[in-house]
């Protein structure tokens, strides 16, 4: 027989084994939530570790370390959405977004106090309801519970009294934030940059609103019912406040087709693939071609988006439109082609790329209205075979009629970026504006007018509209009959 004071060993070290067991179920069950930050939902998580800290992590960038406390617990926080109600809220109250940072420490505060109180809460009642389905003892299950409240509340406690607030100016970063440095420059001048140009982004939404009623007071040009309204899109490069922007237009203008193309992405990494996950959420369809920071991943994520066409030497009918398009021969992430060259070498050169594409277009049987294709520079091969090429890539805006040749007259539309070039769009003195293009298509396909968007830029967060009627008509086909009075 056991002594008593084997059996009282045995007993306490089984429950400390049903407490340790309480504590991590109640842990894995109540050491996480979310709350809301200003606009921001965010979510907490808390995980045993031995050397404490902080992870910030920022989906698609990557995730920013700091060493905040010491262990035996790691804090977790992911920026998961920013609510566009809450945010279109804060921006019709003229203190609101004062209001919303005054206010953002605070409600950070209060999240990770009710993060504590629930990790100790649901550790405690866990332990206790184990020791008392094991032991079947009021005494233990109240010694199960005091020793769970004291490793949950010492660990809490140890983290709360290490904190380093200094922390915060001494981040590691993962992910593609690692390159940050590299491609922004300075740390401290680009953090001032972003606090201006973030600024700005928060009026973005409520801008955008106003763009149809803007549109209402231009009478130079009436859409006919049967118009087709393509949205052109391109070098979004990663920003994310180009989607609310893209969305409103899609829904302001009753867009039948958007255009994207290319430079979705900035490095077409894995991680970036959840960045094309809000085409999903429009209500138009998507045609995409890939740009040289796009990579082969990257055409594989925005084709599974379920109203998405990818287009590589290829020709889709989306709204009755028939469109052509190629990605780029280049893949040149590094955002240092000029110096150091793409990665690898294309098989065939951007002026062979629209060679490649006016060879498809000319052996169809049918006529393409439109051609996409991302380096303007492909677009001199298609000079003829198209009435209308879109381009992207020198994020500048630019509408040329290309040299005239046989019967059919080619405009080529290069977009700006949509993205205001992403991160470079901060290396200036003042950030880069968001640009997008509605092109307005006749019932024979042709472009009738367009109007250009731009919000931001030159140091306001101000929309600008301008719209340009297209006057020249379509060649007329020689073997055609004249047309009748009946006819016109």
């Amino acid at each position: 027989m056991r002594s008593p004071w084997a059996r009282r060993v045995l007993t306490a070290g089984a429950l400390v084994a049903i407490t340790a067991t309480g504590i991590t179920i109640g842990t894995l069950l109540g050491a996480k939530g979310s709350s809301d930050v200003g606009p921001f939902r965010v979510a907490f998580q808390l995980t045993p570790s031995t050397d404490g800290g902080t992870e910030i992590a920022i989906p698609p960038l990557g995730s920013l370390f700091l060493d905040s406390h010491d262990g035996p617990a790691r804090l977790t926080v992911r920026l998961d959405s920013l609510d566009q109600r809450r945010t279109e809220a804060l921006l019709d109250d003229p203190a609101g977004l004062a209001h919303a940072s005054a206010t953002a420490p605070e409600d950070l505060r209060d999240a990770l106090v009710r993060l504590g109180l629930r990790t100790v809460g649901v550790s405690v009642l866990t332990a206790m309801l184990l020791a008392g389905l094991t032991f079947r003892s009021v005494r233990r299950v109240a010694w199960s519970g005091g020793f769970a409240l004291l490793v949950t509340g010492g660990t809490l406690g140890t983290a709360a009294l290490t904190v380093r607030p200094q922390a915060l100016a001494e981040p590691r970063y993962e992910g593609l934030l690692v390159n940050a440095p590299a491609l922004i420059g300075d740390a401290q001048r680009i953090a001032d940059d972003y606090s201006r140009y973030a600024e700005q982004l928060q009026r973005l939404v409520g801008n955008v609103g106003e763009l149809y009623t803007t549109v209402s007071t231009l009478p130079i040009y009436q859409a006919a019912p049967d118009t087709t309204r393509i949205l052109h899109v391109s070098d979004l490069h990663l920003n994310p406040a180009a989607w609310p922007m893209i969305n409103n237009v899609v829904e302001q203008y009753d867009i039948d087709l958007v255009i994207d193309t290319g430079d979705i992405t900035d490095w077409g990494s894995e991680p970036e693939t959840s960045y094309v996950s809000m085409i999903g959420q429009l209500k138009a369809p998507y045609v995409y071609i890939r740009g040289n920071h796009d990579s082969p991943r990257t055409a594989a994520a925005v084709a599974s988006q379920p109203n998405a066409v990818v287009l590589n030497d290829s020709v889709t009918t989306v709204a009755g439109v028939t469109v052509a398009g190629i990605g780029d021969p280049r893949f040149t992430p590094d955002k240092q082609e000029a110096e150091a060259g793409p990665w690898e070498e294309p098989a065939t050169t951007v002026e062979g790329t629209g060679k490649q594409l006016a060879t498809t277009i000319r052996s169809l049987d049918q006529s393409v209205d439109i051609a996409l294709v991302h380096d303007p520079a492909s677009a001199t091969a298609l000079n003829g075979a198209t009435p209308l090429v879109l381009a992207g890539h020198t994020h500048q805006r630019k509408v040329t009629t290309m040299p005239p040749t046989g019967t059919v007259t080619t405009r080529l539309a290069v977009q700006g970026s949509t993205g205001g070039a992403g991160l470079r769009g901060l290396e200036g003195d003042e950030p880069m504006p968001l640009v997008m293009s509605v092109l307005y298509l006749g019932a024979d396909h042709r472009l009738q007018a367009y109007d250009d968007i731009q919000v931001g830029g030159t140091g306001t967060a101000q929309v600008s509209l301008s719209r340009k009627v297209v006057d020249d008509k379509p060649p007329v086909n020689p073997a055609a009959p004249p047309a009748t009075p009946a006819d016109n």
